[in-house]
């Protein structure tokens, strides 16, 4: 019976690892919702596991990534060499609601503005 081979992120003595088949191309997502605190040490690890993805052929999608970690990917210039997933955006349709003004308000106007 041959060794079951597991696609994925894993945690050993070393560090961080990846397992990929050399046929992957799809992106393998990266759960980074865990990190509380990122730190340059942080955005570091991902930037050497994207690298280390990106030998074997595929490369990492981050997702639940914090906003200071996305400030801190940014900020490092590797925003677009670490992607994370973005969500489905769904768009209303149909037209905005017509509203009454409220009684008693008045809308001002900049001084120097003509009027209508």
């Amino acid at each position: 019976m041959s060794p079951v081979r597991r696609t994925g992120l894993y945690l050993n003595e070393g560090g961080l690892a990846l397992a990929a088949p050399k046929e992957t191309f799809a992106p393998i997502p990266c759960d980074v919702g865990g990190v509380t605190e990122p730190d340059m040490g942080t955005v570091d690890a991902l930037a050497r596991l994207q690298l280390a993805a990106r030998r074997l052929g595929c490369s990492i999608r981050l997702r639940h990534a914090s906003r200071e970690l996305q400030e801190l990917l940014s900020l490092a210039g590797l925003s677009d060499v670490l992607p994370r997933r973005t969500e489905l955006v769904v768009e209303a349709e149909g037209q905005a609601e017509e509203r009454e003004e409220a009684r008693g308000v008045k809308e001002e106007g900049d001084p120097g503005d003509p009027t209508r």
